[in-house]
């Protein structure tokens, strides 16, 4: 792994520990903390929220605003970590599985998935 790509996975790792201190259960404070509101609210809330960000990043990428781009692609990842956190996965999980598809054809990847 390559330096900068450590330290964006330990940036990831540090957000998960961070966001993991605010689920219900570990005392988060919905009156405190946004990240403890969403996960207080559950999935619909991070959902939608993930689903705005996406359709938000999709109109920066339209419009072509560097900036723009990166700013609604933060959020979209965030709103990703807050839900990682509501099912008990984390940042690590995902490295993972790129790790692991990384090489990979795209198109025989999709085709090694199973068929719904």
């Amino acid at each position: 792994m390559t330096q900068q790509a450590a330290s964006a996975a330990e940036i990831l790792a540090r957000i998960a520990d961070t966001l993991e201190t605010r689920r219900p259960e570990n005392g988060g404070d919905p009156q405190a903390s946004y990240s403890a509101k969403l996960l207080a609210k559950g999935p619909d809330a991070f959902l939608k929220k993930i689903g705005e960000e996406a359709t938000e990043l999709v109109m920066a990428a339209k419009d072509g605003v560097p900036d723009r781009i990166v700013s609604e692609t933060a959020d979209l990842w965030f709103h990703c970590l807050v839900a990682l956190t509501h099912f008990k996965l984390r940042p690590e999980d995902v490295l993972a599985e790129l790790a692991r598809r990384e090489g990979l054809s795209g198109l025989a990847e999709k085709a090694s998935r199973p068929q719904d």
